[in-house]
């Protein structure tokens, strides 16, 4: 069994205890993580601490040098990355490939982005213009349903504007992230990346720490808020990727047959353990029963077990405590008067397997519809009146992503432009890309990620105004 170690101040270290990482689709231990006390904490934001002074100074060119060294690393470690994916979080190794590669894409995409320093005023008495300074020291917090895409969405950008980053994966999975935070040693000046993994309590380290300056997380809503309370006493910046539940419309004039596969891998893509997935489908009466008929016919193609295995294309919910939320969720759709047409039951036997499930004929108020499931189970509300159907969508909390799927593109277009989400698609679902800005709506987060917006978030815009005379 390989060793995994922390990275702090350029050099690797255990730590006085370690937890089991699972292969969620055998229950049995992948690896044996490291778990980081409160003095190695502070020792990776004093070592960070340092390393700012000089790479906050260098460069933009050594910077970018630096993280294509570090993409060049992943490259040169792409299979054994993919397949230790694969073991701690479950999906098919095929898809650790795509986000390993999807990571790549992502880094060129980042270091061909530069922000904008104009000048304002120029005229006789002055010159102002403004600039992006680095805020300091990043924390950055990464959830386990992607946890390799998610990490190097937040390291690259906090490098590239010159700060330097204490990075926590998830608990469920930190081995990939240990490793990458090996491999960043290659690439990047001692202290400037540093990584820890350890279980809540860090996190909770981490948001209140005042050698932080900034938290970048992704997860539920609920340990946002919680990162929120903490890192008040000091005023951390926070740019906060949070829980979506997110809806599609489908309106009476859709061509059913080429959408039902799309919709399919809007929803269970990942085994649905997306924040963008589709949680909630709302169908028109006219065409609901063909739409719901479509998606079950199409799952019975679908493979889902061990992720190692060929043919494999779904894998497991990743970790008892998502497991159980989805069959109480199953548990509840029933009781609530829903029928699934397909699954509704796990797997039974070892991992947490729990098959595609699509229930029908369940009220807008039941607990599947208005909590975020992050499983392989979809409910299909029928509605017969678009505005009550936009009305349900809008009434949550949350406001991650939605869609409209038509037929008629100026309809669905004016529909998707009243949705309140940070996303709106139109027939499409769950296209989040580098080059396009990223964040929720209410409380699906603060901030946004990608594009310049998202270099921004990891600045202190400074003006500068200088008298001529």
């Amino acid at each position: 069994m390989a060793e995994f170690k922390l990275t702090i101040d350029g050099r690797v270290e255990d730590a006085e205890g370690t937890f089991a990482v699972l292969n969620p689709a055998h229950e049995t231990v992948v690896g044996q993580a490291p778990d980081a006390s409160r003095e190695q904490l502070d020792r990776a934001v004093a070592a960070a601490r340092a390393a700012f002074v000089g790479w906050r100074d260098t460069a933009r060119e050594q910077r970018v040098a630096a993280i294509n060294a570090f993409a060049g690393a992943i490259t040169d470690n792409l299979d054994d990355l993919a397949r230790l994916l694969t073991l701690e979080q479950g999906k098919p190794l095929q898809e650790a490939h795509n986000e390993l590669q999807a990571c790549l894409g992502w880094i060129d995409a980042f270091v061909h982005t530069e922000l904008s320093e104009p000048v304002l005023v120029d005229d006789a008495e002055s010159l102002i213009s403004y600039r992006h300074r680095p805020l300091g020291v990043v924390g950055g917090i990464t959830p386990w349903n992607a946890p390799v895409l998610v990490a190097c969405n937040k390291l690259i950008p906090a490098v590239q504007t010159g700060n330097t980053v204490v990075l926590k994966p998830s608990p469920y999975t930190p081995l990939s992230t240990l490793k990458l935070g090996e491999l960043a040693q290659q690439a990047f000046p001692a202290g400037v990346v540093n990584v820890l993994s350890g279980g809540n309590e860090l996190g909770r380290w981490m948001s209140e720490h005042p050698g932080i300056d900034k938290l970048s997380f992704t997860g539920s809503t609920a340990t946002g808020k919680a990162i929120m309370r903490s890192g008040a006493d000091n005023l951390k910046r926070l740019t906060l990727e949070l829980g979506g539940n997110d809806a599609a419309i489908v309106l009476d004039d859709v061509d059913v047959p080429a959408v039902v596969e799309k919709l399919f891998w809007g929803a269970f893509y990942n085994s649905g353990q997306i924040c963008t997935a589709i949680k909630r489908m709302y169908v028109h009466a006219d065409i609901h029963d063909a739409i719901a008929q479509g998606l079950v016919q199409y799952s019975q193609y679908i493979e889902m077990g061990d992720g190692t295995r060929e043919g494999v294309v779904l894998g497991p919910v990743q970790n008892k405590m998502q497991f159980d939320k989805v069959c109480a969720l199953a548990a509840s759709a029933r009781q609530a008067g829903g029928r699934f047409l397909c699954g509704g039951e796990p797997r039974g036997g070892a991992g947490y397997f729990f098959p595609v499930s699509i229930v029908v004929d369940l009220p807008n108020d039941a607990r599947l519809v208005q909590e975020e499931q992050f499983g392989p189970i979809l409910p299909l509300i029928r509605y017969t009146d678009v505005e009550q159907a936009l009305a349900w969508v809008n009434a949550g909390r949350q406001g991650l992503g939605g869609s409209v799927w038509s037929a008629d593109l100026a309809r669905a277009e004016a529909l998707a432009r009243r949705l309140e989400s940070g996303s709106a698609w139109v027939n499409k679902h769950m296209d989040v890309r580098p080059d396009v800005p990223f964040g929720g709506a209410r409380e699906s987060g603060l901030g946004m990620e990608h594009t310049a917006l998202g270099l921004a978030e990891y600045t202190q815009l400074q003006v500068l105004n200088i008298a001529k005379q």
